[in-house]
């Protein structure tokens, strides 16, 4: 299915608008099932915060009633700074949908996250939500599969870092500790550091996704393997091609 833009951008807008206007026709793709009485999870990222101001459009244009729940601190701020309702996670059983952003995805639908290291709190979503709907730019749609230009996010505890990373060297994982712009460690909302491992694009993912799983000090990794339901990318034509795992 292809999405194309209802209205043409004038030459005075500017790349920097372009790119705004796309983006949002995105966005737009992402939140067109929202329907009122839905709780929505919203996901951590700059595409992500597209989605939310847009949700938070047409909750003011159309009169919407859900609840919504945020993946990070960041985009909980930003939701309820556009004005949508954000309930405790902890008190809902299941969410109807979940709207996020990738770090890259492939044509199997395997998807990348954690460049805002909130990998687990989407994680969890994803698995709470009866759909799950990602969207992405052309350029993030890895050729062959996921993860040989873009950094696999593996958070682990700070507790026992040096073994967790010995265990990871025997299943060929290297990387390195992630820090902010100020040179101090990254830490995630839920208080975890976060190692950036490079790939060489001939791992098998399911498999590696599983061995992390099963290394105690790993708390969560980037590999989404099999939570994608909908995935919307948005090519240099500003079409947007829609892609369903029921179509796999």
């Amino acid at each position: 299915m292809n999405w194309h833009r209802g209205s043409a951008l004038s030459e005075q807008q500017g790349q920097q608008d372009m790119t705004d206007t796309l983006v949002d026709e995105l966005a737009l793709a992402a939140i067109s099932s929202v329907q009122s009485g839905m709780k929505v999870g919203l996901g951590a990222g700059r595409t992500a915060a597209r989605g939310i101001k847009l949700l938070a459009q047409r909750v003011t244009n159309e009169g919407l009633d859900i609840q919504c729940v945020a993946a990070s601190e960041r985009a909980e701020d930003l939701a309820r700074e556009h004005g949508l309702k954000i309930v405790d996670f902890a008190m809902l059983e299941e969410l109807d949908i979940l709207i996020d952003g990738a770090d890259a995805v492939d044509r199997k639908m395997q998807v990348m996250k954690g460049s805002r290291g909130a990998m687990t709190r989407e994680r969890i979503l994803c698995w709470a939500a009866k759909q799950t709907v990602f969207m992405v730019n052309s350029n993030k749609v890895a050729e062959d599969q996921i993860g040989t230009d873009t950094p696999l996010p593996i958070a682990v505890m700070a507790f026992g870092l040096v073994s967790t990373r010995k265990a990871l060297r025997h299943i060929g994982i290297n990387g390195v500790i992630r820090q902010d712009m100020n040179g101090q460690l990254f830490i995630t909302d839920n208080g975890n550091l976060v190692l950036d491992a490079t790939l060489n694009g001939n791992e098998n993912l399911a498999q590696l996704a599983t061995e992390l799983n099963d290394i105690p000090g790993v708390i969560d990794h980037g590999l989404f393997i099999d939570e994608a339901d909908t995935i919307f990318i948005e090519n240099e034509n500003a079409e947007i091609e829609q892609i369903n795992r029921s179509s796999l």
